[in-house]
């Protein structure tokens, strides 16, 4: 990709720039997330590697075997906690889904590679211990928005085998990205991210899923529809790379934002909601 005006990035990928009303969002994220916590069954903060950002929430469901619905946050990776999105849960636990929500160190303090390695950590801990929560360790789905649907995409693209031999090839069975990232090239670009990233070409390259071989699993890919149109490229960038097989589902959500499309992830009366339980195997 060649330079591109780095005024112009900013305004593609600012978010909180171009939606004024982030702020309210945020609150409301933060309020409806304390509800769910305090309001069902969970347990909070288990480790699943050796430093402190190494946590993960767990959200049972009361449906035997249940498929594993593991979310990722977002925050360009510098960002957020994954107790701002505690509020996704109740929805898929109700559906008949465990729901993993897990944490990893921010940027600059560590590099996006560190952070896949640490979610990798996150999905091997959740294969072994699954079952202990009523989740079936062979039917583990990942979804992230925005920075979190890019760390999605990866797991769904990690060769296990490379990292243990005796995990199954395919211990991520499909993912679902929202507002995700999936070519870094113009990432490394925007000035608003660029110190705090520290990506280089070398980094674009082996972090770019557009640029991996397709996957085994499924991806679904979607986009709120009113976001900028760098965010609606890099969503029918990855359907143009991998193909329709590879990602069944590749579309926009009507009349949401780069924040309020979580909404509808956790609204059971959207269209949304329905892909992700689809991709679970629940309707």
């Amino acid at each position: 990709m060649p330079r591109l005006d780095p005024a112009w990035l900013d305004v593609q990928y600012n978010n909180r720039a171009r939606v004024p009303e982030h702020p309210q969002i945020l609150a409301r994220w933060e309020r409806a997330s304390e509800f769910a916590r305090d309001n069902g069954a969970r347990r909070i903060d288990i480790a699943y590697g050796p430093t402190p950002a190494e946590t993960l929430d767990v959200f049972p469901t009361p449906r035997a075997d249940a498929p594993v619905f593991v979310f990722i946050h977002g925050g360009w990776w510098r960002g957020l906690d994954k107790r701002d999105q505690s509020f996704i849960a109740p929805a898929f636990t109700n559906a008949g889904a465990l729901v993993v929500l897990p944490n990893y160190a921010l940027c600059p303090a560590v590099t996006i590679e560190t952070i896949a390695l640490q979610l990798t950590k996150a999905l091997i801990w959740t294969h072994r211990n699954a079952a202990l929560y009523g989740g079936d360790p062979q039917r583990i789905f990942v979804a992230g928005h925005s920075a979190g649907g890019h760390l999605a995409t990866m797991m769904l693209s990690c060769d296990w085998r490379a990292i243990d031999p005796k995990l199954p090839a395919r211990l991520v069975r499909g993912a679902l990205s929202i507002s995700g990232l999936f070519d870094l090239e113009p990432i490394r670009q925007t000035p608003f991210l660029k110190a705090d990233l520290r990506l280089t070409p070398a980094s674009v390259q082996r972090l770019s899923p557009l640029r991996f071989p397709r996957p085994s699993g499924p991806l679904y890919a979607t986009v709120g529809a009113l976001e900028s149109e760098e965010f609606l490229r890099q969503n029918l960038a990855i359907r143009n790379a991998w193909g329709a097989k590879s990602v069944p589902v590749c579309e926009s959500v009507a009349g949401t934002n780069h924040f309020d499309v979580l909404h509808a992830l956790a609204d059971p009366q959207s269209a949304l909601h329905a892909r992700a339980l689809q991709l679970l195997g629940l309707v």
